[in-house]
C-alpha cells in the first residue's frame, strides 16, 4: 500500500512548516531533526541504532528507489529513526532481490514520513538554525494543533538513550576459537562493526550497556570496544565510570563514535552538543600521525572540546575534521587506547579508515607477545 496521494505536515521547534505527501505509516512522530548528505545506504541508515530518537532528512534527491534487504543491510534488529524526510520517494523498487519496497518496510515499522518536501531549503534551516526538534504528521495538518504535541519531545542535549538501545542479554559474534576475545559494550553498536572484528579473528562477547564492570572483567578478554550509540556522552556517568574501570586493567581498548566521546569523559575531557552535527559520508579527516587524508562516513551531534584535549597530559589528537577542525580521533599516551569521532566501518561508506580496525588487532597482538 502507497500513501502518495495523502497530505502530511512538517513542523520545526521555531515554527517553520513545510507541507508535503505522507510516506511510511499513517500518524504522528517527531524527534530531533538532523540531516544525512550520502547518496545511497539509506537502510544502513534508519535501522543505526545511533539514530534513534532522530527525524533523518534524505539529502539525495531520490530515496527507495532500489528497495530493502532484510538481513545484508540492516546494522540493528528493527528501525531505529523516528521519522524520515526526503524530496522524491519511490513507492516502487528496481532491485529484484529486495524484500520489499521501502514503503512496505516503513509500514511495518510503524515509521512516520513525508515526501515532496524541498530538502534544501530544509538543510540550510538546520545549518542556519542548528539542530532543533521537529514533529511530521499526516493525522494533524493544522499548524497550531501540532505545535502543541511537538512541545512534549525532549531535548537530545541531556538525553541518555544507549540504555534502551542496547542488547538486553549478552551474546557472541564470531568464532570461539578466534585468536583474540574482545568485549564489546554495546551502547547500541552497529552489525558491521562486529563483522569487522569477526574478520579479523576476534571472538566478542556484546555487553548490554549497564553490565557490571566485575562481569566485563570476568570474561578475561584480550582487549576492549566501546561501541558508538545514541545521545548525549554527559548524560552517561555509568558508562564513563565503566570505560575508566577499563582503561585500568591496561589491555587495549578501541572507540567509535560514542564511544570516543565516553574514552573523552573517562579521560577527564568534556564533551559538547553541536551546532547541527556531521552525518555523511564524504567527510574529510586528516590522520595527523601519518599526514594522510581520509573520507569518513559520520553520524554524531555531540563532540569532544578540543582545548581540554590539547592541555591535557595524557591524551593527544590524532585525526581531524578538515571542514571545521573538530577532533575527530584521540590516543591515550599513558595506555593502549585510542578512539575515533567517525565510523570506520563505513555502512554505509567509503572504506578508506578500515585500518583502525587493524591497528586494534596489532594492539592486542603486542599486548599476546608481551604475556607469552
Amino acid at each position: 500500500m502507497s500513501n502518495q496521494s495523502q497530505d502530511a505536515l512538517l513542523l520545526l521547534e521555531d515554527g517553520t512548516a513545510f507541507r508535503g505527501t505522507a510516506l511510511g505509516k499513517i500518524g504522528t512522530h517527531g524527534g530531533e531533526i538532523c540531516f544525512n548528505t550520502g547518496m545511497t545506504g539509506y537502510q544502513e541508515i534508519y535501522t543505526d541504532p545511533s539514530y534513534f530518537g532522530q527525524v533523518v532528512v534524505n539529502t539525495n534527491a531520490h530515496i527507495g528507489n532500489y528497495g530493502v534487504l532484510l538481513e545484508e543491510e540492516e546494522e540493528s534488529n528493527s528501525v531505529k529513526i523516528s521519522g524520515m524526510i526526503c524530496n522524491s520517494f519511490s513507492p516502487i523498487h528496481s532491485r529484484n532481490v529486495a524484500d520489499f519496497s521501502l514503503q512496505e518496510y516503513f509500514e511495518k515499522a510503524g515509521i512516520v514520513g513525508i515526501c515532496d518536501v524541498d530538502t534544501r531549503q530544509l538543510v540550510r534551516i538546520i545549518r542556519e538554525r542548528g539542530a532543533m526538534n521537529c514533529i511530521i504528521s499526516s493525522e494533524i495538518l493544522d499548524e497550531k494543533a501540532l505545535m502543541e504535541e511537538l512541545k512534549k519531545l525532549p531535548s537530545m542535549e541531556g538525553l541518555e538513550l544507549s540504555s534502551v538501545v542496547s542488547t538486553k542479554e549478552p551474546y557472541f559474534v564470531g568464532a570461539e576459537d578466534s585468536r583474540f576475545r574482545v568485549a564489546v559494550m554495546d551502547y547500541g553498536t552497529k552489525k558491521s562493526i562486529l563483522r569487522n572484528f569477526a574478520d579479523r579473528d576476534c571472538y566478542c562477547k556484546v555487553f548490554p550497556a549497564k553490565t557490571p564492570l566485575d562481569e566485563i572483567l570476568a570474561w578475561n578478554a584480550d582487549g576492549y570496544f566501546i561501541s558508538n550509540g545514541p545521545g548525549d556522552p554527559a548524560a552517561m556517568p555509568y558508562a564513563v565510570e565503566t570505560v575508566k574501570g577499563l582503561l585500568d586493567t591496561d589491555k587495549p581498548l578501541f572507540g567509535i563514535c560514542l564511544g570516543h566521546q565516553l574514552l573523552a569523559e573517562a579521560s577527564g575531557i568534556s564533551t559538547y552538543k553541536m551546532h547541527h552535527g556531521h552525518r555523511g559520508l564524504n567527510h574529510p579527516v586528516q590522520n595527523l600521525l601519518t599526514g594522510k587524508c581520509e573520507i569518513t562516513s559520520q553520524n554524531h551531534g555531540f563532540a569532544v572540546k578540543a582545548d581540554e584535549v590539547t592541555n591535557h597530559p595524557n591524551v593527544e589528537v590524532t585525526h581531524v575534521n578538515l571542514n571545521d577542525h573538530t577532533i575527530e580521533g584521540i590516543r591515550r599516551t599513558d595506555k593502549p587506547a585510542f578512539s575515533v569521532q567517525y565510523h570506520p566501518e563505513a555502512a554505509p561508506g567509503p572504506h578508506d579508515s578500515r585500518y583502525l580496525f587493524d591497528q586494534f588487532v596489532e594492539l592486542l597482538a603486542q599486548r599476546e607477545l608481551v604475556e607469552a
